[in-house]
Parts: structure tokens; C-alpha cells; sequence
């Protein structure tokens, strides 16, 4: 039995690609902009931590009051009372979120480092157990991880003014630096021949 998907070709994936040769600049003045965003957030760390904590309220606020106005709005549903607890939760911590910043950093802070404890305990015993290919690089990754999560552990709660907004950052820098590649990427693609 065989399965067939509707993947596009090789050739049409090019054309698509190709398309976006003349828009080369635009990834890199993306990218450019995430850098320097990211740069800014690295170094002002407890104000790109506070204003995730605030974001997180707002959108958690905004997503509780959407939950709670589809479950009032489709009151005869069986699931009814499990969206309305929902929502009256996600509102109350969003409240709690804009309220009290600092709090929710520390929260935030500390969900962080467990994540990160458990997620590379996770990443070491498979990587030592099933010793599948390339397995080494897993369980870098899961001691980097137990590490990192050990360190923002220790120091917490000071770890909460600044770990977010440097995580926040570092990631911006990346996708920026991602955004850049694809832009000079484009750059380079032959240009389409002509039918």
C-alpha cells in the first residue's frame, strides 16, 4: 500500500523560491531590525523581562475574556462549564500578570528553570539509553540544559529580573541573524531564465 501526498515539485518549489529573490532586502532589513531588537533586549534585560510578564497578562486577559464570552454565548454545550472555568481563570491570572509584574516574573522565572531541569534530565537518560545516531549532541544539549536551569535555580529570585529578557533576546538575535542568511540567500539564487 502506498500513500501518495500533494507535495509540490521540486521545480515549483524553485519558482516559489525564485519569487522571492527581488524581495531579498526585505529579509535582511527583518532580520537587521530582530537584531538589534534582540541587542536592546540583552541589554536592558529586567525591562524586556517586564514587558513579556505585562504581554503575557494582556494576552492572557484578552484569551479569557474570548473563553468566557464563547462559553456564555453557547451556554446549552456540554462543555460549557469547563470553558467558562477557563476563562474565569485566564483572566484572573492575566489580572494577577498586569497587576503584579514582578510576581509574575518571578513565577515565569522559576517555570523556566524547572523546564529546563526537566527537559535535560529528559534529553540525557534517552540520549544514554537508546544511544541513537548522532546522540552526543542530545545530551550536550541535555547537560547545557540541566546546567542553565540549575544556575537560574540558585540564584533565585535575582535570576527573575533578567533571565526572560536575556532568553528573549538571545532568541531575537538568532531569528534575526536567520532572517539575514535567507535574505543574502536569495540574494545569491540565479535568476529565473527566461520562458
Amino acid at each position: 500500500m502506498s500513500t501518495t501526498f500533494n507535495r509540490p515539485s521540486m521545480i515549483e518549489l524553485r519558482h516559489g523560491l525564485a519569487s522571492l529573490r527581488g524581495n531579498w532586502i526585505w529579509f535582511i532589513v527583518v532580520g537587521v531590525v530582530l537584531v538589534a531588537t534582540g541587542m536592546v533586549a540583552i541589554s536592558s534585560a529586567f525591562i524586556a523581562s517586564l514587558a513579556v510578564a505585562v504581554a503575557l497578562g494582556v494576552l492572557m486577559l484578552v484569551a479569557g475574556v474570548a473563553d468566557l464570552v464563547g462559553a456564555l454565548w453557547c451556554r446549552g454545550w456540554s462543555g460549557f462549564f469547563l470553558h467558562l472555568l477557563s476563562g474565569v481563570l485566564s483572566i484572573v491570572v492575566g489580572i494577577l500578570f498586569l497587576r503584579a509584574p514582578l510576581g509574575a516574573l518571578l513565577a515565569l522565572t522559576l517555570l523556566v528553570a524547572s523546564f529546563l531541569l526537566v527537559s535535560g534530565i529528559f534529553k540525557i537518560v534517552a540520549a544514554l539509553s537508546y544511544r541513537f545516531a548522532a546522540w552526543g549532541w542530545p545530551l550536550a544539549s541535555g547537560i547545557i540544559d540541566v546546567i542553565l536551569g540549575t544556575l537560574i535555580w540558585l540564584d533565585w529570585p535575582a535570576s527573575a529580573l533578567w533571565v526572560i529578557g536575556l532568553f528573549l533576546g538571545i532568541n531575537m538575535v538568532f531569528r534575526g541573524f536567520t532572517w539575514i542568511a535567507l535574505g543574502l540567500a536569495f540574494r545569491s539564487m540565479p535568476a529565473p531564465a527566461a520562458r
